[in-house]
């Protein structure tokens, strides 16, 4: 799990084969499987494979090509309804989407984490007919990788700690 952990890379290029529906639940399932406060699990998802839908959404965000390109996204909201606290509920979405591109990279399969397209939510919202107590959270495009990524870099640990005591 460690390794998957720091080898996992965002991939914005993909290979054009497909991605069958039964990966794409089981990815969704993992993701599903993030500590939620008070096990709320506030997610929402919605696929999407239809290139006219993935062409249009893709104008909202300065990364089209990587949308374009996608053979699939999924469009993970935040269900207010079932909300009880924002932050807290907005760490959950998080933790989800997190699992969902470790098991993205278990599948051998890439995929990139889109924040930027936050700014045309609404838009977003609208395009994909949610209902209104859908808040958009992020769009995880995924597809079998069509580029390498080399190996990342952090920082030690050690840096990160300001305290110890």
């Amino acid at each position: 799990m460690l390794e998957y952990i720091k080898t996992r890379r965002s991939i914005r290029q993909f290979a054009r084969n497909d991605v069958d529906d039964k990966t794409v639940e089981e990815i969704i399932e993992m993701g599903t499987w993030a500590p939620s406060g008070l096990n709320n699990q506030p997610w929402k998802f919605v696929v999407i494979r239809d290139r006219g839908v993935l062409n249009t959404i893709a104008q909202l965000t300065r990364y089209t090509p990587i949308l374009e390109n996608a053979p699939v996204c999924i469009a993970v909201f935040l269900d207010t309804a079932l909300s009880y606290h924002r932050e807290k509920d907005i760490q959950a979405i998080g933790a989800c989407i997190q699992n969902m591109l470790l098991t993205i990279h278990y599948k051998k399969l890439g995929a990139v984490w889109l924040g930027e397209i936050l700014k045309n939510s609404k838009q977003v919202e609208q395009i994909l007919e949610v209902p209104e107590t859908l808040e958009l959270m992020a769009v995880v495009a995924l597809g079998h990788p069509g580029e390498k990524r080399e190996p990342g870099n952090r920082k030690p640990a050690a840096e990160c700690i300001i305290a110890r005591k």
